[in-house]
């Protein structure tokens, strides 16, 4: 569970209500442009973070669940409803990613708390993710993107206001999250020209 306010950048690459009719074809599209050049050469991973026992902090194992359901290609898939990945085994996580793919490219998905005005927000940004800090937890940063759904407001009684947060909008974020990332993984699928010597060799001196 992230606190947007105190942790995640000013300037997200993406980010709009979830009751927008535009988000899941905007959010698809910023997803594709920003993998485009990386699926190539990087496992890219989904780590969905969160944990069905408190409603508000589902919304990254719901994602997870649905991904899985829709039998993605070229993604993989960390954390569902069956096999949560929470605060217990977030180490242990990220630990078994980096042995199980050898160039991993992690977005980190999570739950966040964040202003009134804010509420229902989804914002798609580069940097890792600080799960944990809304509830005041010290866990392992993770991920090269971060994608958060501020599922309710934060600053005062974080856990009571994750267990009474809203199930109907936990999962209609969850499901349009889950779609906008199908999309883009159904297009990085698509046939493209071979990237030119020029990038495969900047892809492997960032290594």
């Amino acid at each position: 569970m992230e606190n947007q306010r105190n942790t995640l950048p000013s300037e997200p690459m993406f980010r709009d209500s979830y009751q927008s009719t535009q988000l899941v074809e905007r959010l698809s599209n910023s997803l594709y442009s920003t993998l485009l050049n990386k699926h190539s050469f990087y496992d890219i991973v989904l780590a969905c973070i969160g944990t069905d026992r408190s409603t508000g902090d589902a919304l990254g194992p719901l994602i997870g669940t649905k991904l899985n359901e829709l039998k993605m290609e070229g993604l993989h898939v960390y954390g569902t409803l069956d096999q949560p990945v929470h605060a217990m085994n977030l180490a242990d996580t990220v630990i078994a990613i980096k042995e199980e793919h050898k160039w991993p490219y992690i977005i980190a998905i999570d739950a966040c708390l964040g202003d009134l005005k804010s509420v229902g927000m989804i914002t798609l940004g580069q940097g890792a993710l600080k799960p944990g800090a809304g509830v005041q937890k010290k866990l392992p940063e993770i991920g090269q993107l971060h994608l958060t759904g501020i599922v309710n407001v934060g600053g005062f009684m974080e856990y009571f206001v994750l267990q009474n947060t809203r199930l109907s909008v936990v999962m209609s974020m969850a499901e349009k999250i889950a779609q906008a990332i199908y999309q883009a993984s159904v297009k990085l699928q698509q046939p493209k020209e071979p990237p030119s010597k020029e990038v495969v060799r900047y892809h492997i001196q960032s290594q």
